[in-house]
């Protein structure tokens, strides 16, 4: 991936070349609301008057703070609206897997629905799902950030559009959005008595039913209320009797929100919610046994493995005559090239466990025509119960038990297999931001302070909860209890989350983990401390005739960050004679500014350029799955833009346009080790360790194009092309200097939409028939690997019959949908650590020995299948 030395120019003059080469063609008349285009908001700018119905609408959008028009906002946005969501039939965050915004990247931790990863261009973590350690995009509802990934795939409840704001959005938002910004924004209470309800039916056994109520309102108060349930039964079945199948989910929950407007200027937010997501992960699946054709050994009745009568495998010293082989092939276990239906083997599975609440009060005032006094208070908390069992034993070589002859009663450690990732995690966040928002002759303005604090503590544990036979054609599923007959004694042995009977001495030194025993690999505690001030100031020159807007900003940081490792990678230290846990500790640092500037131009009424100059940065922290809680520092990113905004046709097309270069500085990356070798008593220990690699670039160039031919038909389309080029580094776990990748982003992507609306002349009923494709080229999925995922394209669809009168107040609407409409099936996390073995360099960079202990083959997570189903809504 070399850089041309002039990429830098030509992305920076390239959107400016594209708008002055369109706007010749630019009409100048007023655009058209449209109800569909519009995104709409309590406070929001009335739309434009109704003067050609073919037009565009105007869509409104609060990314600098204030209300403003998309097509005038000198940033890079896409919207989704409220129409969008359901015509998708979005559900929950990771129904945005599918590339709806090509910019914006989402994909499960692991093969996890209870975390997600989410990206924008190119800014992805690989593990943030952790008490120290934070994402590179920033998650908002209604203002409110969110701290940790844990719980973002809940129900969305009434959401009124979702915001993708791209590039640094450090100067307005802080902290961890040097990628961007992803921004949910709710329905308020109108205040006017109406409602709707939804419910469904589809394959899978899913069903689905949300209310919405608005009451009139009553001194001055209005209130709402809305209710979600959405269910599927999973899509992989677990042949163990009792036990869930995979990607499964079972969401539930509600909000109230309450709006005071005592005297005129003043309007004062409440909101509380509450979800649980229960879940079961996607599921991991082997699709090749061998790429690499080792010579496979076989097993002899002790145990040993061999080839051709001598001993083989397993790590093998520099130098050394012992032949290479790997373990042969359990025989239960298949190789599955296709999407699986029904697992080989059954292995305990329950759903995770993922409880989301928050309340937030946000006040506004217009104390004069030229300031709004701004406050946004909110207290969050997330818990979540992880229940992980999703590889089976395609994840793992096979060893077979090998019973002890000379103690019969004795279990032997070799035979299990499976890895079951359990986690508890708490959190609780409070944060508090004032702003002054407002105009006066040719300024506008925000200027504001922040505070931000949570607590988050963990333990977990990674049991194997299956156990083979002699020669891997049966299995048992060991017993969840320690030191039970049918476990093994240690770390890695029963899997209950608490055992009265065991000698608890963590849970007596740390309150918060005295429902933890013994047996947990780590536990862990941090908290968090960040204070802000932040300003924004646009000036816009009379003597330029009000044509030319340059802003100018700054936030400054101070992030202070400390916690606590009790237990790591099953030890507890304990310090000498005393019995007490001598932890290992961090603390982490960073006082810093981030500034903006922006510099907008008018070029017509309906064309507008900018070119934008941002910083931002990522908190650093310490990873939990080190050996000693090895704290890292910030990345930080400097990003140059240039983007145009045009609206031509008659306001029946809009494209928008932006080219920006990113460079980033002290990228974090992780190192980590699985051990897959099923002889290995520490097989599914899993150790990783955070550093500040080196310099990444990222380069990219997006496109929006909105086109309505006539007023029946809305097309849409949307394209980025994102570059990158990541450091190599020395890998501090060994293995000599590795290249790293960034994860879950395509170099090219794209997203095409077809909306069809037309009247049927029953009352104010019309057929909506909605079609969109998303195409993502292949990319990589782990850090530390070359191997890539499949490219994927996958369509959605959906029909209705909408807005039936019933009689004078009354509406219903009757809707066919499908997600994955062609059943595409493809790849999107694909690991072939156990094809490859595992080398051991020395601090000379010389090759100590070979690991061929854990190799299987490649495992892999598929996409969703076809999913489809009925909805009936009525609105009262």
């Amino acid at each position: 991936m070399t850089v041309r030395s002039r990429l830098r120019l030509q992305l920076l003059l390239g959107g400016t070349l594209l708008a002055l080469a369109a706007a010749p063609a630019v009409a100048q008349t007023t655009p058209a609301a449209d109800p569909a285009q519009t995104a709409t908001t309590p406070d929001a700018a009335p739309p434009a008057a109704a003067g050609d119905q073919q037009g565009l609408g105007d869509i409104v959008v609060t990314a600098t703070r204030r209300e403003t028009n998309l097509q005038k906002t000198p940033i890079s946005i896409s919207v989704l609206s409220s129409q969008g969501i359901a015509d998708r039939h979005v559900q929950s965050l990771f129904n945005l897997a599918d590339g709806s915004i090509p910019s914006l990247r989402v994909a499960t931790f692991e093969a996890r629905q209870s975390a997600l990863t989410i990206g924008i261009r190119g800014i992805v973590p690989y593990d943030q799902n952790q008490t120290a350690r934070d994402g590179g995009v920033g998650v908002y509802i209604d203002g409110v950030a969110l701290g940790k990934t844990q719980g973002l795939n809940a129900a969305l409840f009434d959401i009124e559009r979702i915001e993708v704001l791209k590039g640094p959005q450090g100067t307005l938002f802080g902290r961890n959005t040097e990628g961007g910004a992803l921004s949910l924004v709710s329905k308020a209470p109108s205040g006017v008595l109406g409602g709707r309800v939804n419910a469904g039916v589809g394959n899978y056994g899913s069903h689905n039913a949300d209310l919405h109520l608005d009451l009139p309102s009553f001194y001055n108060i209005s209130l709402k209320f809305d209710g979600v349930y959405q269910h599927q039964d999973p899509t992989v079945k677990n042949p163990l009797t009792g036990s869930t199948g995979w990607n499964y989910y079972d969401r539930k929950g509600g909000r109230a929100a309450a709006r005071w407007q005592p005297i005129d200027g003043f309007t004062a937010d409440f909101a509380y919610d509450y979800a649980k997501d229960e879940n079961t992960p996607q599921y991991s699946q082997l699709i090749n046994y061998n790429p690499n054709n080792y010579a496979v050994g076989t097993y002899n009745a002790a145990g040993a493995l061999l080839l051709n009568g001598a001993a083989c495998g397993g790590t093998i010293a520099a130098g050394s005559t012992k032949p290479v082989c790997i373990a042969p092939k359990a025989p239960l276990v298949g190789v599955h090239p296709e999407r699986q239906y029904v697992a080989d083997v059954g292995v305990p599975q329950q759903p995770s466990v993922d409880i989301t609440h928050g309340f937030s009060a946000n006040l506004k005032y217009k104390l004069a025509p030229w300031i709004e006094l701004r406050s946004i208070t909110a207290w969050r908390g997330v818990s979540t119960d992880q229940w992980d069992n999703s590889g089976g034993p395609e994840r793992s070589s096979f060893a077979p038990f090998v019973p002890n002859t000379a103690n019969p009663t004795a279990i032997n450690t070799t035979g299990t297999f499976s890895r079951y990732s359990l986690s508890f995690l708490r959190q609780h966040q409070f944060s508090q931001e004032v702003q002054a928002v407002g105009s006066i002759p040719q300024f506008d303005y925000v200027v504001g302070a922040y505070y931000y604090t949570e607590q988050a503590s963990e333990y977990a544990a990674t049991p194997l909860t299956n156990q083979w036979n002699t020669n891997g054609t049966a299995y048992t599923v060991r017993s969840p209890i320690p030191g039970n007959s049918s476990a093994i004694t240690g770390a890695n042995s029963g899997y209950q989350q608490y055992d009265p009977s065991c000698n608890n001495t963590l849970g007596a030194t740390v309150p918060q983990f005295a429902n933890s025993c013994q047996f947990i690999t780590r536990a862990s505690e941090a908290s968090d401390h960040n204070y802000s001030v932040f300003g924004n100031l646009t000036f816009t020159p009379e003597a330029l005739s009000d044509v030319v807007h340059i802003t100018a900003g700054g936030r400054w940081t101070k992030d202070d960050r400390h916690g606590t490792l009790f237990v790591v990678n099953n030890r507890s230290d304990l310090a000498a004679g005393t019995g007490v846990v001598a932890p290992f500790s961090f603390k982490n640092n960073v006082s810093r500014f981030d500034p903006m500037f922006n510099v907008a131009f008018d070029a017509t009424p309906d064309v507008h350029l900018y070119a934008k100059y941002a910083t931002g940065f990522r908190a650093g922290g310490a990873n939990d799955r080190s050996l000693q809680f090895n704290a890292f520092g910030p990345e930080s990113v400097k990003s140059y833009e240039v983007g145009a905004k045009m609206d031509f046709w008659q306001h029946r097309a809009r494209l928008n346009l932006a080219g920006y270069i990113m460079d980033r500085s002290n990228t974090q990356f992780d190192f980590d080790y699985f051990d897959t070798n099923g002889s290995s008593v520490t097989n599914g220990s899993h150790i990783e360790q955070t550093v500040n690699a080196g310099n990444s670039k990222i380069r990219g160039i997006e496109a929006d194009l909105t086109v309505k031919p006539f007023p029946d038909l809305t097309l849409t389309g949307s394209y980025a092309y994102t570059y990158w080029k990541a450091p190599s580094a020395l890998n501090p776990l060994g293995g000599g200097v590795q290249q790293l990748y960034i994860v879950y982003t395509p170099n090219n992507a794209a997203s095409g939409a077809i909306d069809y609306v037309t009247p049927i002349h029953i009352g104010d009923a019309s057929v909506r028939l909605h079609l969109d494709g998303n195409y993502a080229s292949s990319q990589y999925s782990f850090q530390l690997e070359p191997t890539k995922t499949d490219a994927s394209f996958v369509m959605n669809g959906r029909l209705a019959l909408a807005d039936i009168s019933v009689n004078d107040h009354n509406k219903v609407t009757v809707a066919v949908w499908a997600r994955n409409l062609l059943d595409t099936t493809y790849i999107y996390r694909r690991s072939a650590a156990n094809s490859t073995p595992v080398q051991n360099i020395g601090a000379n960079g010389q090759l100590v020995s070979t690991n061929y202990g854990g190799i299987l083959g490649d495992y892999a997570n598929f996409n969703p299948p076809r999913t489809w189903g009925l909805e009936l809504s009525a609105k009262f």
